[in-house]
């Protein structure tokens, strides 16, 4: 079973995107071993600390090393990523580099009719970047861009129940599975 560490790029506890996140780690308990990074506690990138980063960063590159692939699920703010989860890649793009060559597959949940998309696109390109270079599932087909989130989730059990959705993610994630055992 492939163990699969997840960056959140929402720090709210109900947001959708953790929602989405839990709902995957639920549903595909028997297929990958889906375990959160905590990224609220680490602090702001800063080279002058970067050969001695604090306990939270070296916690943070341990799981991602660990890990034999990632899930970043992200909403989008102003267009882009959020702030934590650049500050979060940040910090794995130095000294150790524990994203190149990782197996990355990426997610995200908004309440507004685009989704993700422009967010995802940018965290794209930052993930292809020298000091990164993660191994992207290829988008084709592969894009897992939930709009419209109020209609699609649960308010009681706080997890997706839009079947079409449902459906589509389960064929992402089994090309996912494939693509990081490659």
């Amino acid at each position: 079973m492939l163990k699969i560490a997840v960056l959140i790029g929402s720090l709210r506890q109900g947001s959708y995107n953790m929602q989405l996140a839990l709902t995957m780690k639920e549903r595909y308990i028997n297929k990958m071993d889906l375990e959160i990074a905590d990224i609220r506690s680490l602090p702001f990138f800063d080279q002058d600390i970067e050969l001695n980063p604090p306990r939270e960063v070296h916690a943070l590159l341990r799981k991602i090393a660990a890990a034999d692939g990632v899930l970043i699920v992200t909403p989008e703010y102003n267009w882009s990523v959020p702030g934590v989860l650049k500050n979060a890649i940040d910090w794995l793009s130095r000294v150790d580099k524990v994203l190149i060559g990782k197996p990355v597959m990426t997610a995200g949940v908004s309440p507004g009719v685009m989704g993700t998309i422009r967010a995802q696109l940018h965290l794209r390109e930052i993930l292809a970047s020298p000091g990164i270079q993660a191994r992207l599932l290829p988008p084709a087909g592969n894009e897992i861009i939930i709009s419209s989130a109020a209609l699609k989730f649960d308010e009681t059990t706080s997890r997706l129940v839009d079947e079409s959705t449902v459906r589509h993610i389960d064929r992402v994630v089994d090309k996912f599975i494939e693509f990081a055992k490659q």
